[in-house]
């Protein structure tokens, strides 16, 4: 399972990863944090990214914040960071 520390910023032009933050990602989600729309559209990327269902993935913690912990089931740490990099 990999876990995932991400920073959010919602309203943004497109749903992204765009630097990193210490050892968080931070994350451009093009929902507004209304009504769970971010933190659905964060799973569909990340679900999207891992190649897993989006049953597979869920915020552990920090769902009402912009510091958010992700885990995603069925991939490695690694793979996620690979797929990442690849991504930007």
């Amino acid at each position: 399972m990999a876990r995932i520390a991400i920073k959010v910023h919602p309203r943004a032009k497109r749903t992204a990863i765009t630097g990193r933050l210490g050892e968080a990602y931070k994350l451009d989600l093009k929902a507004p944090p209304v009504d769970g729309k971010a933190n659905a559209e964060c799973i569909r990327f990340f679900a999207t990214l891992a190649g897993v269902p989006r049953s597979a993935v869920r915020i552990a913690q920090g769902a009402a914040g912009r510091m958010k912990v992700v885990e995603i089931e069925g991939v490695e740490m690694g793979e996620i960071e690979r797929r990442i990099d690849l991504a930007r």
